[in-house]
C-alpha cells in the first residue's frame, strides 16, 4: 500500500489530487505540520514537511520528484509525457517551476516580504504572475494541450493562492483554468477529502 504523508490545505494537497487522478490505492498518514511533528518523522522528510510518499519502502520527497515518480510508475493514467514527446520539456519545466518559483514567490507575497528579486533564485512575484498568465493564455493546460500531473500542482496552487491566501491577481485566465480543472471528477474528490481532513483537524467548520 502506498503511504502518503499529508497535511490538509498545504503543499501536499496537489499530491492528494494526483493520487485521485491515478486511481491507485493509498493510505494517508497525517502530519500535523501546524502543531507538533515528532522528530522521528525526519527519517521520512528531513525538514518535517509534507508531502512525502512511501512506496514499498522507497521514500520520495519534494513535489516535483513525487509527481514525476508517481506519474511514471503508474503510466496507465497518462499523466506524464514520455521521453521524446514534444510536451516533455514543458511538463518537466512546469513541475520544477511550481516548487522553485511559484511556491516561494507566493509565500513571500503572503508574508508581506519586500526584497530585491535579483538576490533570490525565485525572482519576483510579478514576473511569476506574468509567466503564468502567458502560459495559460496560450494553451489550456500548464504544459500544453493535455492535462498532466503538473496541472494537479498548479491547479491546487493557483486555487489556494487565489481563493484562500488571496494574493494572486484575480484574472479571467486563472479563473478559466480553474473552471476547466474543476470539472474533473478527481478534482472534486480531492477537494472533498481535503475539506473533510481539514475539519477533522479543526481547521474548517
Amino acid at each position: 500500500m502506498l503511504k502518503f504523508y499529508h497535511a490538509p490545505w498545504s503543499r501536499s494537497s496537489g499530491v492528494l489530487w494526483l493520487l485521485e487522478e491515478l486511481g491507485v490505492p493509498y493510505r494517508i498518514e497525517p502530519v500535523d505540520i501546524r502543531g507538533s511533528v515528532p522528530e522521528s518523522y525526519r527519517d521520512i522528510q528531513p525538514n518535517k514537511k509534507v508531502p512525502a510518499v512511501d512506496i514499498d519502502g522507497t521514500i520520495v520527497t519534494e513535489r516535483a520528484a513525487i509527481c514525476l515518480h508517481l506519474a511514471e510508475r503508474f503510466p496507465q493514467a497518462g499523466l506524464a509525457p514520455g521521453p521524446g514527446e514534444k510536451s516533455r520539456a514543458a511538463f518537466l519545466s512546469a513541475l520544477v517551476y511550481a516548487d522553485s518559483v511559484f511556491d516561494p514567490a507566493v509565500a513571500a507575497r503572503a508574508q508581506g516580504w519586500t526584497y530585491e528579486a535579483r538576490n533570490f533564485s525565485f525572482g519576483s512575484f510579478d514576473d511569476m504572475v506574468r509567466h503564468l498568465d502567458q502560459l495559460l493564455s496560450a494553451r489550456p493546460h500548464i504544459a500544453g494541450e493535455a492535462f498532466t500531473a503538473a496541472d494537479t500542482q498548479f491547479g491546487a496552487g493557483i486555487h489556494y493562492a487565489l481563493d484562500v491566501l488571496k494574493v494572486l491577481p484575480d484574472r479571467p485566465v486563472f479563473r478559466a483554468y480553474l473552471q476547466r480543472l474543476g470539472e474533473r471528477p478527481a478534482f472534486q474528490r480531492f477537494m472533498a477529502k481535503d475539506l473533510e481532513l481539514a475539519r477533522a483537524a479543526g481547521m474548517a467548520g
